[in-house]
């Protein structure tokens, strides 16, 4: 009994057929896979700009704040330090006389209170101020 070799044709057949499911596969996750928070628009139509600072005594937490706020769609455009490193809770800061914008970061967040203090700066529409409380901030 001889061996048979192997067909050329059935392994190229077999080949595109991988090929051809890899690519179906691919077009579905891309269409169907959920997608990233679209970026968080102001009153202007302008991305919200915001700025952390962190006012606790944790180091660290103003950078993952910031994290969760870029995932939200959020333009985070400055991380620091607060004034002071006692604050009991967290609160967002309208730098605007329009708080659409606080009101969306603080929706985003979990609902810290939200303080209106403008300045004619354009530095950021809104700042948060992260307190001891960090505890009740959603940062997922």
């Amino acid at each position: 009994m001889g061996r048979r070799g192997i067909d050329p044709s059935r392994v190229l057949i077999w080949t595109l057929g991988a090929v051809v499911a890899a690519l179906v596969l691919s077009w579905a996750y891309a269409a169907w896979w959920p997608k990233g928070e679209p970026p968080r628009l102001g009153a202007e139509g302008r991305l919200i700009r915001v700025q952390v600072l962190n006012g606790s005594r944790e180091g660290g937490l103003g950078a993952r704040v910031a994290h969760a706020l870029r995932d939200g769609g959020f333009q985070v455009v400055e991380v620091g330090n607060a004034d002071r490193s006692d604050y009991a809770s967290s609160l967002v800061v309208a730098r605007r006389d329009d708080l659409s914008a606080a009101r969306a970061v603080a929706r985003y967040l979990g609902g810290p209170p939200i303080v209106r203090e403008t300045w004619t700066s354009d530095v950021a529409e809104v700042t948060v101020v992260i307190g001891s409380d960090r505890s009740r901030l959603r940062l997922e």
